[in-house]
């Protein structure tokens, strides 16, 4: 009985061996992604294919750094920095799919797959940087740089990778490296779960309107897109509103009845904070006892000290010196525009005070009242498809590149699409861009830049790049295509800044292309692109009426410019206000005792913001901090945006088409990553310091 017991187990493990042999030959990961262009076969990758690829990715990678350890060559830059960087590619195959998929078309299972993955991943990234073996040969070359005759890009990768293993622990004891270890893993649990929960509040609440009276006020694309959200969720004949932007933005700046903005209002700011399975409290403070456990293991004093190390500021006296510049002037604006929006309401006889619930919507009636602007009637020239070529066009005239659609590329979802980019000269491939504008239910909220394939050049072949824009923009209704509000035309413009980045990368290594620069420098190629998107000259090119294709008037192009400084006071103090929440959480030493709501409204009553305003995000949903990698960065929008208006200044000395200052910021900024010191790279562009007076200027708080 024993043989036949033990010859039916070797059965089971030979055909089971067999089966596993058989999937892994099917497994798309595995395989070289043939095409023109290598794009990620989406159709064929199922949510089984994960977990071996990521399985087998950390085994590849593993073997290749000990085969850089186990070298018995001097280490040199080649066969220990160079080899480093080009490693891993099965690795970066399967993540950069499902870390993708995961923001813009998730589901449960994909969900499971980030969770099983992301402690092997944060155990493979410990493995890697505490090893050392691996440093000796790293720290080696590090001295000996000087002898190699290194170029400038070797020495930033050098000093990144470096860096990488002090900042990981490599000089701890034994025992702090394994508790480090262990941290590492946990935070990246709790930060996962932040985004999951604030992903299932997002779509846990709809405001379902059944009166056609409910509706007074909302312009009649908002209402036939409540109708058709409505009729897809099984409530036809009724009125849907959720909270995802392209319907919550329209319903607080346009529904009539108060108490509905106030419901949904306070369905939108109460998101992570409702005491259910969802609520993210004790996962902030769970997440914040683990980062500054971290940063004390590691030697900082606080978290913001370990993740500012490596940015322009350097030091978070630095950011506070920056937002405590911007606060007093965008506070003290924010309360004349209360009074304005409050003279209004006693006017109507409305009888109470300025909530936040009616700052949208009676700024909206008194921007139509000052500027004659309705938002309704500018939309009807900003369809999606006219906006996206005119960034296409000013792409091609300021950076000589060309946009075709590829209408048989590989997409994961029936909203996506995909253009090749190539070079004017001679045709050659700049890259492929995929963009996946419309929210959906499987789709984070925001909008952002990621990218399937990241440039590098590889013994001798250049590597190019896989980049896509994500947004959650108004979608087509049943009558209208996507019809853009000013606000996401912004943001189409700010996203693909961030597109052009990646795209137009001329580096060697992964590790410093394209976008792989700190936060406050990231965001200002984005931030650039946005003041091109309203310029007279530029709006002419895309700005068509949907239906007579008559180009947008110029009554209307002044009204949009006219209002560029409306509502600054709002925007700018609300803006400043995450950043200063997002350095005090990240400046304690001990979460003990702290209550997230009572901390969270101490911050705001010591940065004076009124109480008409909250912060644009509130700490249970600020998943940038506490899930997207803006942990003590937040402040990158406002530090960026000091370079991105002082770099326009130029633009607008020379032209804002000018060919000189274009090929200026393309070769010393879109082209180089982080691959020079940045200020180094942004002082060769614009010839001297940056000025924070432009910046002040546009947003209107000095003159």
């Amino acid at each position: 009985m024993k043989k036949v017991f033990y010859l039916l187990i070797a059965m089971a493990t030979i055909m089971t061996a067999c089966k596993k042999k058989q999937t892994d030959q099917h497994n798309p990961f595995f395989e070289e992604w043939g095409g023109e262009f290598g794009l990620p076969p989406f159709a064929k990758i199922t949510d089984a294919d994960y977990r071996p690829a990521i399985i087998e990715g950390i085994k590849q990678h593993e073997a290749e750094i000990k085969a850089i350890i186990d070298n018995q060559e001097e280490p040199t830059f080649a066969n220990t920095i160079e080899a480093y960087d080009h490693s891993g590619q099965l690795l970066d195959k399967v993540m950069n799919v499902i870390f993708n998929l995961n923001s813009s078309d998730s589901n449960d299972s994909l969900k499971a797959i980030v969770e099983f993955a992301l402690p092997m991943l944060s155990e493979h990234k410990d493995n890697t940087f505490m090893n050392p073996d691996f440093f000796k040969r790293v720290e080696t070359v590090y001295k000996n740089q000087e002898k190699e005759n290194l170029t400038t890009e070797q020495k930033m990768v050098l000093d990144k990778i470096y860096k990488q293993f002090t900042r990981n622990g490599i000089a701890l004891p034994a025992d702090k490296q394994e508790r480090l270890r262990q941290v590492n893993k946990d935070l990246g649990l709790l930060q996962q779960k932040f985004g999951n929960n604030l992903l299932a509040e997002t779509n846990a609440f709809s405001l379902v309107i059944d009166n056609k009276e409910d509706l007074a006020g909302l312009p009649e694309s908002a209402i036939e897109a409540a109708a058709d959200e409505a009729k897809a969720t099984g409530k036809e004949g009724k009125w849907v509103f959720t909270l995802k932007n392209p319907s919550y933005v329209p319903f607080m700046q346009y529904a009539d009845k108060r108490e509905l903005r106030e419901k949904m209002f306070r369905a939108y700011s109460m998101r992570g904070n409702n005491g259910n399975e969802y609520d993210n409290k004790q996962i902030i403070l769970d997440i914040m006892k683990l980062r500054i456990e971290k940063a004390n293991i590691l030697g900082y004093n606080t978290p913001a000290d370990f993740f500012l190390e490596n940015s322009l500021a350097k030091t978070p006296d630095n950011v506070n010196k920056l937002l405590n510049s911007i606060m007093p002037a965008a506070i003290k604006k924010a309360k004349d525009e209360a009074k304005e929006l409050q003279k209004i309401i006693d006017s109507e006889k409305g009888g109470f005070k300025l909530q936040p619930w009616d700052w949208s919507y009676y700024a909206e009636k008194l921007r139509k009242d000052k500027y004659a602007l309705n938002e309704d009637e500018i939309n009807q020239y900003f369809q999606m498809e006219n906006v996206r070529q005119g960034v296409f066009e000013l792409a091609s005239r300021l950076y000589e590149i060309n946009f075709e659609p590829l209408k048989d590329a590989s997409i994961y979802h029936e909203d996506v699409e995909a253009f090749k980019v190539t070079n004017q000269a001679d045709g050659s491939l700049v890259g492929i861009f995929y963009t996946d504008y419309y929210p959906r239910q499987s789709k984070r909220g925001g909008a952002w830049m990621n990218n399937f394939r990241e440039q590098e050049v590889i013994n001798g072949k250049d590597i190019r790049p896989i980049v896509v824009n994500v947004g959650n923009f108004t979608k087509p209704t049943s009558s209208k295509p996507s019809l853009l509000t000013t606000d996401e035309v912004e943001t189409l413009f700010h996203e693909f800044g961030h597109g052009l980045h990646g795209l137009l990368s001329k580096c060697n290594y992964r590790m410093i292309n394209g976008t792989n620069t700190p936060r406050d420098f990231v965001e200002m190629p984005s931030q650039i692109t946005e003041n091109w998107a309203f310029q007279p000259e530029v709006l002419k090119t895309y700005a068509k009426h949907y239906k007579t294709g008559e180009i947008i008037p110029d009554s209307l192009v002044q009204k949009i410019n006219n209002t560029a400084m409306f509502n600054q006071g709002f925007m700018t103090a609300e803006l400043v206000a995450a950043a200063i929440l997002d350095m005090n959480w990240h400046t304690i030493k001990s979460v003990e005792g702290i209550d997230v709501l009572a901390f969270e409204q101490q911050a705001v009553k010591n940065m004076g913001l009124i109480d008409e305003i909250i912060p644009r995000y509130r700490s249970t949903y600020f998943n940038h901090i506490f899930n997207s990698g803006y942990s003590a960065g937040y402040y990158a929008y406002l530090w960026a945006e000091m370079l991105d208006k002082d770099a326009f200044e130029l633009f607008k000395e020379h032209g804002i088409y000018d060919e000189a200052t274009a090929k200026s910021f393309k070769e010393n900024i879109l082209e180089r990553g982080s691959s020079d010191d940045l200020m180094v790279l942004y002082k060769k562009f614009r010839g001297q310091e940056p000025s924070i007076t432009p910046m002040l200027r546009d947003r209107g708080l000095i003159k």
